[in-house]
């Protein structure tokens, strides 16, 4: 009997959900966002000065997926966004990390592209994170 408990503990370990991201740490990686995206307050507050090639991340965890009113998102990105989708930590952190084949899989749609060339293919997590703490 005991040497079936640990690997019954080590099975239940690796369900738990994966350790959410650093904010503080995402917050230095947002950096690398900043070339496309800002985030704005509602009040018209800037938290991050950036470009407007991507939409206003300030209170994207939690929104409806491409809901920014007046951003021209991608066809792909609509559909997810149609579907009833919201972003959350972990659906944003694998989208950063590779757009078009988040839009693929998320579709199952082998023809989705996105508008989104660039992959933060580290710190995504991070990013999420510290974009949660942006309500």
């Amino acid at each position: 009997m005991k040497f079936l408990i640990l690997p019954v503990a080590a099975l239940a370990l690796s369900a738990l959900p994966a350790l959410a991201g650093d904010a503080a740490k995402g917050e230095a990686e947002f950096k690398k966002c900043k070339a496309c995206h800002a985030a704005i307050a509602p009040d018209g507050t800037a938290v991050q000065k950036g470009g407007k090639t991507g939409p206003n991340l300030w209170g994207v965890i939690g929104r409806p997926v491409a809901s920014v009113p007046g951003f021209a998102y991608g066809e792909s990105l609509l559909a997810v966004g149609a579907s009833g989708a919201v972003w959350d930590e972990a659906s944003l952190t694998a989208y950063v990390a590779d757009p078009a084949k988040w839009l693929k899989e998320t579709l199952g749609d082998s023809s989705a592209k996105s508008k989104m060339s660039f992959k933060l293919a580290k710190g995504g997590a991070d990013v999420a994170a510290y974009l949660a703490t942006l309500k």
